[in-house]
């Protein structure tokens, strides 16, 4: 009977009221060897402890281990003053919140960034449309550049005569495109009448063998064009259409240089006082820029202007290099005229 009661006592539950009272067997082996078992598979620490009503929970509330060997862990009573855990994610956020801006705070600091960009671009265009209005009127002196300004023309005019010659070019592979098509379908139809007339075979055949020097020639021809016509098209197009795009920025450069250039001596000629100083140093300041912008684009401009000239002669050698397409015209009708005299 002693023994069975024993058993059922080792067995049993433990209850832990709310302060943490383990009732009458605070040093019972059972509940040593059950928090042994228990502990077996739980984190390799030193010292544990059970804690009623959460981490807030009062120092009474705690069943001491110290005996158990194993793992364990230890109750630190400062813990909870270094981390504090109620409110954890509400915690998170806001500190999250502190280092990052909010989306209406992003979203109201783009918008600023964007509104300060259109203010800039605006005072900037102001200012140009008037010094180039000014410079229309006669009102505002231009910074001239006499010898760069020349070779820029004279890009222009050439570039305007390369344009007529690919122009015509063009046309010509177009049409002679179709006349070597022609000779070749009259040089089949040739051959299939010297095969069909008996009494005439001899002249259609000759005909046809014609067409078919002249379709040969004439395909060389146009294959020496069309290698013309695609040299012209790279230089026109490409090469020179690039520098001229690099003198539109350079202009466009010049006439802001002038634009700050002409602000700047408003400003130089008005009132000393404080504001009006911190109005010229920032005049200073964007006119440096200006000027910096404007000697970088024009030196591009002149690298870009003696390359072109360059690749112009090269481009042309290549293209008429023993005068191919005179000595392939030549070649496509003078190849009968013995017979052709006749």
């Amino acid at each position: 009977m002693t023994e069975s009661i024993m058993s059922k006592a080792a067995t049993m539950e433990i209850p832990i009221n709310s302060n943490g009272d383990t009732g009458t067997l605070p040093e019972d082996d059972g509940l040593e060897q059950d928090l042994q078992q228990v502990m077996v598979s739980g984190p390799n620490l030193n010292e544990t402890s059970i804690v009623s009503g959460g981490y807030g929970g009062a120092a009474e509330g705690i069943i001491p281990t110290s005996s158990v060997k194993g793992p364990a862990v230890s109750y630190n009573a400062d813990f909870n003053k270094r981390i504090p855990v109620t409110g954890l994610g509400s915690n998170m956020h806001h500190s999250s919140s502190s280092s990052s801006l909010t989306p209406d705070e992003m979203s109201r600091g783009v918008a600023v960034e964007k509104l300060e960009t259109v203010k800039k671009w605006g005072l900037n265009t102001y200012k140009c449309t008037k010094q180039m209005l000014s410079e229309r009127f006669g009102r505002a002196s231009r910074t001239v550049d006499l010898e760069l300004e020349a070779q820029i023309e004279v890009l222009r005019d050439t570039k305007r005569k390369y344009e007529n010659v690919l122009r015509l070019a063009r046309a010509l592979t177009n049409h002679f495109y179709n006349m070597v098509q022609t000779q070749h379908a009259l040089g089949d139809t040739f051959a299939d009448l010297s095969q069909k007339s008996p009494e005439l075979r001899d002249e259609f055949g000759y005909n046809a063998e014609t067409q078919k020097l002249l379709c040969k020639n004439g395909e060389t021809l146009l294959g020496a064009v069309n290698f013309f016509v695609s040299s012209i098209n790279t230089l026109v197009n490409k090469t020179m259409e690039d520098t001229l795009m690099t003198i539109k920025m350079f202009e466009s450069a010049r006439l802001e240089f002038d634009a700050y250039r002409s602000d700047l001596e408003e400003l130089s000629l008005g009132p000393r006082d404080a504001v009006a100083m911190a109005r010229i140093d920032d005049a200073q300041q964007e006119y440096q820029v200006q000027k910096d912008k404007y000697e970088r684009l024009r030196s591009d401009v002149i690298i870009k202007l003696k390359f072109l000239e360059e690749n112009k002669v090269t481009c042309s050698r290549n293209c008429l290099f023993g005068d191919e397409i005179t000595q392939n015209t030549s070649d496509l009708f003078l190849c009968s005229q013995p017979e052709l005299s006749l």
